[in-house]
């Protein structure tokens, strides 16, 4: 086989010339600058003045109520003899306020997994079940994702107060399960038709009926939207104020509903409203950081084909 040789420049010829290196922009460089260590610096100070706030209920959590009105939560870097456990001991005597945490708990715990469990019944059935109006039922969930909560509180108030749970926890759950199986059925439909469809097939050629395979298949590939769509119900419930305060009673308030009672009741009542308040606020950030993995994964899933 006979190489082919690349004809010499004639003599006199000018050699060409490489092409010229493009000077980068200013723009340019200010935006690989911003991708590199400036960025996370930046990010990193955001983060920090973020999380001010959180660290200074903490600190005044600790902190003696006398204290507490007489200067800044800073001082205890000064004087450290300020912390104190006291403003606890006061929070878990006080049974109004541990009696509304269990009601939180009661009512949050419920209405998260009652969302989780029927949006995934619901959005395989929307993904991969046929039946009659399936894209027309499907429609007027997506249509009940823009009802403001506000234009149900007096039509279902009269309608629990018939059913005799008016002022009960389980009005308050099934308040929460009504309104956030729009956003689950939504978000686990559109996941799960992803799903490849040849995956199903050899499960129900290897004889899984589909509750066999919605439990052994679906559900364990869905796993990070439900976990997506377990935190963001967790978090509206927990720190939801407004739909406690309509269907709740003294019996069944949550923990948002009893501070703010005692703000209004006392309103310096600081050994119980700052370690309440951080407790409040600190359980879902737990629950947050406990599932964030599963959070990414679930927010991204589908983001790439």
């Amino acid at each position: 086989m006979t190489a082919v040789e690349t004809p010499a420049p004639a003599p006199g010829t000018p050699a060409r010339e490489a092409p010229a290196r493009r000077e980068r922009s200013v723009a340019s460089r200010l935006a690989s600058g911003a991708a590199g260590g400036a960025l996370r610096v930046f990010l990193l100070l955001v983060a920090l003045f973020w999380l001010v706030p959180t660290f200074g209920l903490l600190v005044s959590s600790f902190r003696d109520p006398t204290d507490i009105s007489t200067s800044g939560w800073w001082k205890v870097f000064t004087a450290p003899a300020q912390l104190t456990t006291k403003s606890y001991a006061s929070l878990l005597e006080n049974d109004g306020i541990t009696d509304a945490l269990l009601n939180t708990v009661w009512i949050t715990v419920p209405a998260t997994l009652l969302v989780v469990l029927i949006g995934a019944m619901a959005g395989y059935a929307f993904a991969w079940l046929d039946f009659k109006g399936r894209d027309w039922w499907f429609m007027a969930v997506v249509g009940l994702l823009v009802v403001p909560v506000q234009v149900a509180l007096i039509p279902l108030s009269g309608l629990f107060r018939d059913l005799g749970i008016f002022g009960d926890i389980i009005g308050v759950v099934l308040f929460h399960v009504g309104f956030g199986l729009p956003f689950a059925i939504f978000l686990l439909r559109n996941f799960f038709a992803e799903i490849p469809r040849e995956l199903l097939e050899a499960a129900r050629l290897d004889g899984a009926g589909e509750v066999r395979l919605f439990a052994t298949v679906v559900l364990p590939l869905a796993a990070p939207a439900l976990a997506s769509l377990g935190i963001f119900q967790f978090l509206w419930v927990w720190n939801d104020m407004l739909v406690a305060l309509v269907f709740s009673s003294s019996d069944s308030q949550p923990l948002t509903v009893a501070l703010q009672q005692q703000v209004r009741q006392f309103g310096s009542n600081i050994e119980v409203l700052a370690p309440g308040a951080f407790i409040s606020m600190v359980i879902p950030l737990a629950v947050f950081f406990a599932f964030q993995r599963q959070f990414v994964s679930g927010v991204m899933a589908g983001a790439v084909k």
